[in-house]
């Protein structure tokens, strides 16, 4: 297998990325790069990699939906009482990654976490599918469980209780990513890939950088 991997390469031609073609904004080449690469109707185009660390140190990565990009951070959900939402509890310091390898392209987000208002996580659970409304009672996320049918008695459960209004479980809500420094990667040949890096100044201001690949 180790062979076979490191006989895997493609080199990257599709484009270029200059600071002189960027928004100023950060947030908002990320919405040019991100409906850019929405119209190639990829499956999740929304997905990304969030990586927490706790009070240990030790790093935890897994794939996530991003579902807004508002009042100037990155917002996603889960359950606060996972194993991310007790590390972002610890250690608000995250990160996460968006891989767009269609178009070439990479996302990368560093910054401090925030739990969204109860009223922005209310609205938007009222907005899921009454199935997954019920899959937030149902799952006690990352703990361990004895087998599949645990998952699907507590399924009927809340579907009996809960037939048509579901409401908001206490311990399910959403967070706001603010960014402190935000990168953007585009492949180039030779893998001398362009990339645009923008660190947060006071106030609303970045300050914009060429790393090298």
């Amino acid at each position: 297998m180790k062979e076979k991997l490191q006989d895997q390469r493609i080199d990257y031609t599709q484009g270029s990325l200059e600071i002189g073609d960027v928004d100023p904004n950060p947030l908002k080449q990320f919405q040019k790069w991100y409906e850019a690469y929405e119209q190639l109707k990829p499956k999740d185009p929304n997905a990304f990699v969030l990586a927490t660390a706790g009070a240990d140190g030790a790093v935890h990565a897994r794939v996530l939906l991003l579902k807004g990009v508002d009042q100037g951070g990155f917002e996603f959900y889960t359950n606060y009482q996972s194993d991310k939402g007790r590390e972002m509890e610890e250690n608000p310091k995250v990160s996460m990654c968006f891989f767009w390898p269609e178009m070439e392209r990479q996302v990368r987000v560093e910054g401090l976490v925030e739990k969204l208002t109860e009223a922005e996580s209310t609205q938007y659970f009222k907005s899921r599918p009454h199935g997954s409304q019920v899959g937030a009672w149902v799952s006690p996320q990352s703990e361990v469980i004895d087998s599949r049918a645990f998952l699907e008695e507590r399924v009927k459960h809340y579907s009996d209780k809960y037939e048509s209004e579901v409401p908001k479980p206490p311990h399910w809500g959403g967070y706001r990513l603010m960014p402190t420094r935000i990168e953007f990667w585009q492949g180039r040949a030779s893998r001398l890939h362009d990339r645009i890096v923008y660190n947060k100044e006071q106030g609303e201001n970045w300050l914009l950088n060429r790393l090298a690949p």
